[in-house]
């Protein structure tokens, strides 16, 4: 079913509304997949908080024109699935991850700010964590030097008590 001008219009709106949001866009081709698999890979996306479609190429680079992803245009050829999302690694992890299961998925390129990847790109960006991971390991690295010294400090007290406790355990003995 052909669109005309005006739904045009409103697609490349929408879309452009959320190639503004994101940091990342991931390309695939999706030439063979069921009906089925799109489905789930929709619903995998839409639990990671990918905005995932399939557009026409020349909507999708009506879409980008203007913006960061722009050089991300030449590589727009074939019948394509657009993962977008704010989180840099989130639509690289969900569309690889798919990738691995169904081969019929084929990673093109994908494009962050002022920056393409190809497909190998893609691939690395996906085995990168996450910003809530990364967030995680910073958050750990900054306790680690508090927690140890509370540990120290414990240290003290503790070794009193055992202390305590193995003189009263020699008097019990010498005493029975």
């Amino acid at each position: 079913m052909a669109l005309n001008r005006e739904e045009k219009a409103a697609v490349v709106a929408e879309v452009s509304a959320e190639v503004a949001k994101a940091q990342s866009i991931i390309v695939a081709e999706y030439r063979g997949l069921e009906v089925g698999a799109i489905t789930a890979l929709r619903k995998q996306a839409r639990e990671q908080g990918v905005y995932l479609r399939v557009l026409k190429n020349t909507l999708a680079r009506r879409a980008v024109t203007g913006t960061p992803f722009e050089k991300l245009s030449d590589q727009l050829v074939g019948p394509l699935i657009y993962g977008l999302s704010s989180d840099p690694v989130a639509a690289a992890k969900v569309l690889n991850a798919f990738a691995k299961d169904n081969d019929k998925l084929v990673l093109k390129a994908g494009a962050m700010p002022n920056a393409v990847l190809d497909a190998n790109g893609v691939k690395a960006l996906a085995t990168m964590p996450s910003r809530e991971e990364l967030l995680a390991k910073l958050l750990g690295t900054m306790q680690a030097p508090i927690a140890t010294f509370v540990r120290t400090l414990n240290e003290v007290p503790g070794r009193f008590v055992r202390t305590m406790a193995a003189v009263r355990d020699q008097k019990e003995q010498a005493g029975a």
